[in-house]
């Protein structure tokens, strides 16, 4: 059998590729401002219950208009549909259950689902015993 010799091969360097630069824009420059964010984002628990404390204070506006609000707060702009309101709104007692049950998950965007319960009670008892 031949043996076949390889020429000998340097070995690789560990450089980053260049990255080329993206051209926004082939026009002049201009002074126009980008529009804000205007795709929906996945509001936390405290987000929702901010909306359904303004719903039962306003209950004569229409749900377009507490869109509409809350898209245009001073405070904070929160970006949702009327969709994804008429949605929430039915889960209404369940997020005000969820807050009511577990204080931490104010800042939660989605509920947290045990899927091993006996491990769940382990560490509810192992952090009793902590305290």
């Amino acid at each position: 059998m031949l043996q076949a010799k390889w020429k000998p091969q340097e070995k690789p360097t560990n450089r980053l590729p260049v990255k080329q630069q993206k051209h926004t824009q082939d026009g002049p420059a201009t002074s126009a401002q980008l529009p804000q964010q205007t795709s929906c984002q996945n509001l936390t628990l405290t987000d929702w219950l901010l909306i359904y404390a303004y719903i039962n204070s306003h209950p004569d506006v229409s749900q377009a208009g507490i869109v509409e609000h809350f898209q245009t707060c001073h405070e904070g702009v929160l970006i949702f549909n009327q969709t994804t309101l008429s949605h929430k709104l039915r889960e209404c007692p369940k997020m005000e259950a969820r807050a009511d049950d577990n204080p931490t998950a104010l800042s939660l965007k989605r509920p947290q689902v045990v899927t091993r319960p006996d491990v769940e009670h382990a560490l509810v008892l192992w952090v009793w015993d902590m305290e």
